[in-house]
């Protein structure tokens, strides 16, 4: 492993601004629906998108999503979501399944006002551990040879040391991905079956252990995803089913379903008895979620 460099290489640098500027038009509407009505999207995206290769042969068209999120052991990130921040992000590790030579991708998801901007960097899984502890990988360790990988990764560890953030919850879900014939321009997901736990290790395991909380269910996440204009027929999907925009934050969902107290000091929360939570903090988060605001602060941000 290479220690963690102080400053970003100017050709790199160049290529992270210019990939900056090309997502930073990228934004996600979010729908939290009924699975008759997701049946009736289904059969309404399929004459503008094709299904992705990854689900088209699986059951109900969907592939399993695992992610480790980061945050702080006082729950920083949690509470940029409670709180509304405009500019915040999350930290988190995405894996799709658990044989040891399957990648590991290491993801930065940045909300800008309202805008959304994504990097994503895939390493072996040998490197994972040392990543975390603040050092990049080796080139051998690296998925893709991309320029733009290798400074997500560098990101990834600075934001990270600043916030000093380790794991705290495994979010797992189904996942029914929809793509353009010709560009990456749009993309429309179903995700169902959200569970979300504690999770405080690096194990990468697409088991999960109590508690668990299923977070949404029986409801189905629907999201809307383009780079630029929005998509006229997306509009006219939007109308014709009268679909309710919300949102869904499955990390921040789950948290509040389970308690902060199980996700603060790791595997000592289980262990300890449980530590109070501060009532105004929780009292914002619950009236949060009351009124949809856990969600709707996310609704460009998943």
């Amino acid at each position: 492993m290479n220690p963690l460099p102080g400053i970003l290489p100017g050709r790199d640098e160049a290529i992270e601004m210019a990939q900056d500027r090309l997502q930073l038009s990228r934004l996600e509407l979010k729908y939290r629906i009924a699975e008759p009505l997701a049946l009736k999207v289904r059969d309404f995206v399929s004459s503008h998108l094709e299904i992705d290769e990854y689900g088209a042969t699986r059951p109900n068209l969907s592939y399993p999503v695992h992610s480790l999120y980061l945050d702080s052991d006082d729950l920083k990130l949690y509470w940029h979501t409670i709180n509304g921040d405009k500019n915040r992000y999350k930290l988190r590790l995405r894996f799709y399944e658990n044989r040891p030579t399957a990648p590991v991708y290491f993801e930065i998801k940045r909300r800008m006002d309202n805008a959304i901007l994504k990097q994503r960097g895939g390493v072996r899984r040998e490197a994972v551990d040392g990543l975390l502890a603040g050092h990049l990988p080796e080139q051998s360790h690296l998925v893709s040879s991309e320029p733009k990988q290798l400074v997500a990764l560098q990101r990834f560890s600075q934001f990270m040391l600043d916030l000093r953030a380790r794991p705290k919850a495994h979010v797992a879900y189904l996942r029914e991905a929809w793509i353009s014939r010709h560009d990456n321009s749009v993309r429309v997901t179903m995700d169902r079956e959200v569970r979300v736990a504690p999770e405080f290790t690096t194990r990468l395991t697409t088991q999960l252990d109590p508690p668990i909380a299923t977070a949404f269910a029986p409801q189905v996440i629907l999201e809307l995803k383009f780079t630029g204009r929005f998509p006229n027929w997306f509009g006219e999907m939007v109308r014709f089913f009268g679909l309710p925009q919300s949102s869904a934050a499955k990390y921040v969902d789950g948290v509040a379903q389970l308690g902060e107290y199980r996700f603060r000091d790791g595997h000592a929360a289980f262990a300890s008895p449980r530590v109070e939570p501060d009532p105004a903090r929780e009292r914002r988060a619950r009236q949060a979620r009351e009124a949809g605001r856990v969600s709707a602060v996310e609704d460009l941000y998943e």
